[in-house]
């Protein structure tokens, strides 16, 4: 069986020797380095299963690291961060963040999020066959969106969510399903965060009738004919 390999991009040693040890002690082969330049070079250089970015970095921050290695990379990345904001949480996941944790964190959980991205990249990895809802064609291969001729340029969340959406079309998906599904957790986003990527979504769909996206009141929304 192939050894998982894991980036840590963490300044604080003290943490980053922890998780280290931790994620040894699991069987990961673990890279740990200090800095987000340094960090993104490690990247580009070799192939990761899974990235541990933490938003604080000296160099080159957690969210910009995020965003450059998402630009060629589908590689799943999770955000260590002290900030629980909504906004900073929001920054990253608009980054091509797949998840993240707030510090402190329990080690448990922190294992729990990397084997959930990875069954996730697994089973992305098997599904090759577009997907399709009407004129929208979503293409995981080539990680694009099209409507008609049109691609669309989605965030990397917004992409998860209609990639859902369509996955799902004819069933109605409510907001707890469409957190565990895109965000791939329910307990630390708050459900108005998918209105809130919904509305940006529908802003970036053509006008029809009916609508792409259609709002189930007091339950969540659907993709049907």
């Amino acid at each position: 069986m192939k050894v998982q390999h894991i980036l840590v991009v963490e300044d604080d040693k003290s943490i980053a020797r922890f998780v280290e040890l931790e994620l040894k002690f699991e069987g990961f082969k673990v890279t740990v380095v200090h800095d987000g330049r340094e960090g993104l070079m490690m990247a580009q250089q070799q192939a990761f299963d899974v990235l541990l970015l933490d938003v604080m970095l000296p160099g080159l921050n957690g969210v910009e690291l995020c965003r450059r290695i998402r630009a060629v990379s589908d590689v799943p990345i999770l955000l260590l961060t002290a900030r629980d904001a909504v906004m900073d949480r929001v920054a990253g996941l608009d980054a091509g963040a797949d998840d993240y944790l707030v510090k402190p964190f329990a080690i448990e959980e922190l294992l729990a999020r990397i084997r959930s991205l990875l069954r996730r990249a697994k089973k992305h990895a098997e599904t090759s066959a577009p997907l399709q809802f009407r004129d929208i064609v979503i293409d995981e291969e080539a990680y694009s969106a099209t409507v008609g001729d049109e691609k669309l340029e989605l965030t990397k969340t917004e992409y998860d969510l209609l990639k859902y959406l369509v996955a799902s079309q004819q069933r109605v998906c409510t907001r707890d399903q469409i957190l565990e599904h895109v965000w791939g957790f329910q307990t630390d986003v708050e459900t108005n965060v998918v209105d809130v990527y919904i509305r940006h979504l529908r802003a970036k769909l053509p006008q029809s009738e009916p609508p792409y996206i259609e709002t189930v009141r007091g339950v969540g929304y659907t993709m049907r004919d």
